[in-house]
């Protein structure tokens, strides 16, 4: 099998407009939560989330692009522009079959689906549906507008598995890199959840956290008082590379990735396993394709998003394959960015990939009360970073429908 490594990253998010803003203020523990500007979200339950300000998608977009698109995959585009920036490659000189995209996208165009069904409903306009309706709306226009606008002509296709979706992507490129099938991927993943809908669903579910008083503090995975996610949004884009084809070219290397797995809870449409039974056995399969033991992680970054349940079973799993390894500490940046759904896995794989190259670890902020179900032996960051020499990393990003997704990253 190939080697796969990342020689580019980028993003936009609550927390920063490029990669360095984005680790710079999570190691500052910064909250990115604040009232709903988007719409009026006065009579829903929950009335915060983590909005991205000031976005200028006319930094990477051209006038057409923005036009055409759902702020999804505006998000996709910006953040793949900035990746391939950061990798030097030089895509001109490359077969352009030799380079694909894999995205990940949870919801998609839901602004657009709204936007366009009020105005058919409200009887304002004439009865029909923008031509652009159904291209803004589906999920894969992300990964094919990022091929067009770059000329990519490789594997091409979005992965949907709710909040498990970027790392499903991810682990989707590494798959195919190793078998020889193409030799870079731009992926990783977007969303654009902040509308009217997408909260009233939610809300409906109470999975959000009603701390609308206090946003800042809203998202505290555990803490014994956390009482649900804050719905955050934008992207994260990775670029995947064959190991001998970005030494040949004299890439700068992040990371390696080194190993990934999924698995299904088999449980329930939206809750995980109680015990984390299937996310357990995702860290340990990925751990067993990095050919790394337990005690040899040195951070993890969980899902955890700050529900009363999903916090709790997933340091079980934790618990059940390290074992208290004394070398493992974890934290989770989304008590910072917020929940961005099918994006989270990008921006946190990010920020796995910035720990091992800088040796520090993004706190989790916001735990007043450290709830008393978590395992004793679990070491985990809390309110300040840690400086700790990294050189392995994991991510995990889970989804409803029980699907779990873990990657693996090393130093090379």
């Amino acid at each position: 099998m190939k080697r796969v490594v990342i020689t580019g990253l980028g993003t936009i998010n609550p927390l920063g407009h490029d990669v360095a803003t984005f680790w710079k203020n999570s190691l500052e523990g910064k909250s990115s939560a604040g009232i709903i500007s988007r719409f009026d979200a006065s009579k829903f339950r929950t009335q915060i989330a983590a909005e991205i300000k000031d976005f200028e998608p006319q930094k990477y977009l051209d006038r057409n692009e923005i036009k055409r698109s759902d702020l999804f995959t505006q998000y996709a585009l910006y953040s793949a522009s900035q990746a391939l920036e950061d990798s030097g490659l030089d895509i001109a000189a490359m077969d352009p079959f030799d380079i694909g995209v894999i995205w990940g996208v949870g919801q998609g165009g839901m602004e657009t689906f709204e936007s366009e069904v009020e105005n058919y409903v409200s009887g304002n306009y004439i009865p029909r549906f923008s031509p652009f309706f159904v291209p803004r709306l589906i999920v894969n226009m992300a990964s094919g507008m990022i091929s067009m606008k770059f000329g990519l002509q490789g594997i091409n296709y979005t992965t949907v598995s709710a909040c498990a979706t970027s790392n499903t992507a991810i682990m989707d490129a590494f798959n195919y890199i190793r078998l020889g099938k193409a030799k870079v991927f731009v992926t990783g993943g977007s969303e654009a959840p902040i509308t009217a809908a997408s909260v009233g669903g939610f809300c409906s579910m109470k999975a959000m956290s009603a701390r609308n008083d206090d946003p800042l503090t809203a998202s505290r995975p555990f803490d014994r008082d956390r009482d649900g996610f804050v719905m955050g949004e934008g992207a994260g884009a990775l670029i995947l590379e064959e190991y001998e084809h970005a030494k040949k070219r004299g890439a700068k290397i992040y990371a390696e990735l080194a190993g990934a797995a999924m698995t299904a809870d088999a449980y329930h449409m939206t809750s995980p396993h109680p015990e984390g039974l299937g996310a357990a056995k995702a860290m340990q399969l990925a751990l067993e394709e990095a050919k790394l033991n337990s005690s040899q992680l040195d951070y993890l970054n969980l899902h955890a998003t700050s529900t009363p349940v999903g916090d709790i079973a997933e340091l079980k799993a934790v618990d059940k394959t390290f074992k208290g390894s004394k070398n493992l500490w974890v934290s989770s940046s989304k008590s910072m960015t917020g929940h961005l759904l099918g994006a989270a896995g990008a921006i946190e794989a990010i920020l796995a990939i910035q720990s091992i190259n800088e040796n520090i670890i993004p706190p989790t902020i916001n735990i007043e009360n450290l709830d008393s179900e978590i395992p004793k032996n679990i070491q985990i960051v809390i309110n300040e970073p840690l400086q700790k020499n990294i050189h392995t990393a994991m991510s995990n990003a889970f989804g409803f429908g029980g699907h779990n997704s873990t990657l693996v990253f090393r130093e090379i």
